[in-house]
């Protein structure tokens, strides 16, 4: 028989594996002597060959007995270090994709961009786990994963702080909050292995994650808080009667009403809520002797106080919507409704009044879903959830979707925001009515009604809602006049 090589068995690494070697040629490892027996026959040495034989095979630090492999530990090791990085990846692809995709800004879509590459990365490295974790063939696999729990560690410790500001529950905390803690105990193991050797230059390496982790905060702070705030949103609405036109045949007026809206500025803006009104106002004329006549009455209403007048009464003579809710008008994008008034000739007004209200919200800040712009009947027992009986709400549109940030790390660092945009219609007039709140039910029971509306104005300020509205006012004389030829 041909005389093989001599083995030489290495001694066991700090993980009890054991390199094999033929001369001065590493030809395996092995955990076990069953390993062992297993590389020498594909080796070509004989199935039942004597591992005592000290001349067939040379045992250093040990004999054929010193087996120091904790299998169950290692492989429970590896499968939590895959388990971690593969949580932390579907995270950041959760998180980065909307964004990525989505975001309407260039500073936003770097981020989401930026976590999906890392979620990559974090997918890699648990494939290197694989390897690192077992018998470590290829040179990298210990800096790759090392890479993964910076990474982890990086961007659950950035989620909790965001959280921290609020402290309000959302389900992703169950996610990144034990993430965080894996992160510090995969470190840890990784260090004590000494994952790090195989590095070419370690400070470079430390370097790059550090400068990745800070193009992530800036771009992050740049979305979220630098330009949703430097740039204003600009409305221009605008309320205006054209020239009545008397009817030749019946005793009216017809009154041509134009309501217009601009977007001046340069951020894009949903349009929550909005409704016009015409009112034709009648006050008592009191004499000059009389002086002004109830002062009080006038302040309280914040109504001016004239000399010969009272404080006006006022009638609703036409109402209604403007604009969808839900929709939005992009920078210099307009809308303009014309409407038809009809009066009587002998109406007693003193003055025809218009006014156009619209509650506004910048669309850099947050979306809506696409549910909000579906109307509901609150009369109505068949929209389930949306109805509540007239005695108690009266009879009103309502329409109610879910907020969400533009910035999807804000949308797992907070809880969900649903806003709510009510009209009224009665003979009183049109109104409107819209709120925020973190209350998924339409009317929630029990709930502290000065706590709501604190909600309502942190969550209004936080979105960039607001109201802005325009009106104009004719004399009535002055439309009974005829038109100039």
């Amino acid at each position: 028989m041909e005389k093989k090589p001599k083995v030489v068995v290495q001694p066991p690494d700090s993980r009890g594996l054991r390199l094999i070697s033929v001369g001065t040629t590493t030809v395996g490892s092995a955990w076990s002597l069953r390993g062992l027996r297993k590389t020498l026959r594909r080796l070509g040495y004989p199935k039942e060959m004597d591992v005592h034989d000290r001349s067939s095979i040379c045992w250093r630090e040990g004999d054929s007995d010193s087996w120091p492999d904790r299998t169950w530990l290692r492989r429970t090791t590896g499968a939590l270090l895959i388990a971690g990085l593969l949580g932390s990846m579907v995270l950041l692809a959760l998180i980065g994709i909307p964004d990525a995709f989505g975001a309407l800004t260039f500073a936003q879509r770097i981020t989401g961009f930026v976590f999906i590459l890392s979620g990559a990365v974090e997918g890699i490295a648990a494939l290197a786990v694989l390897d690192f974790w077992g018998k470590r063939r290829l040179k990298y696999t210990g800096a790759v994963i090392l890479l993964g729990a910076l990474i982890a560690l990086a961007t659950d410790s950035l989620l909790l702080f965001m959280w921290l500001q609020e402290r309000e529950y959302t389900p992703y905390l169950l996610a990144y909050l034990p993430l965080w803690f894996w992160s510090i105990w995969a470190l840890w193991m990784l260090l004590r292995a000494e994952a790090w050797r195989g590095i070419p230059i370690p400070r470079k390496f430390a370097a790059g994650v550090a400068a990745t982790s800070l193009l992530a905060t800036v771009n992050l702070a740049y979305s979220s808080v630098y330009q949703p705030s430097s740039a204003p949103v600009l409305f221009k609405l605008t309320v205006r009667f054209g020239t009545p036109i008397p009817d030749p045949v019946r005793p009216i007026i017809h009154l041509p009403l134009t309501l217009h809206a601009k977007n001046i500025g340069k951020i894009p803006a949903y349009i929550i809520n909005d409704d016009y009104s015409v009112y034709g106002n009648s006050a008592k004329f009191s004499g000059k002797e009389g002086g002004l006549k109830e002062p009080t009455d006038a302040m309280v209403g914040a109504h001016d106080a004239e000399l010969h007048t009272g404080v006006p009464d006022r009638e609703t003579i036409s109402a209604g919507r403007f604009y969808d809710p839900g929709s939005w008008l992009e920078p210099g994008e307009e809308f303009n409704k014309e409407k038809e008034i009809q009066l009587p000739k002998n109406a007693k007004y003193d003055s025809i009044e218009a006014h156009l209200y619209m509650t506004v919200m910048r669309k850099d800040r947050g979306r809506i879903d696409d549910e909000f712009s579906i109307p509901h009947w609150s009369w109505a027992k068949e929209e389930g959830p949306h109805y509540c009986p007239p005695e108690e709400c009266g009879e009103s549109v309502i329409h109610r979707g879910r907020l969400r940030h533009n910035n999807n790390i804000l949308n797992v660092t907070r809880r969900p925001v649903y806003i709510t945009a009510s009209w009224w219609l009665d003979p009183e007039g049109s109104y409107t009515d819209t709120s925020l709140s973190s209350s998924p039910d339409f009317m929630p029971t029990n709930v502290d009604a000065a706590k709501a509306e604190k909600e309502n104005i942190r969550e209004t300020e936080r979105y960039g809602v607001f109201h802005t509205d325009a009106f104009t006012v004719v004399p009535f004389a002055a439309l009974l006049k005829p038109p100039a030829t």
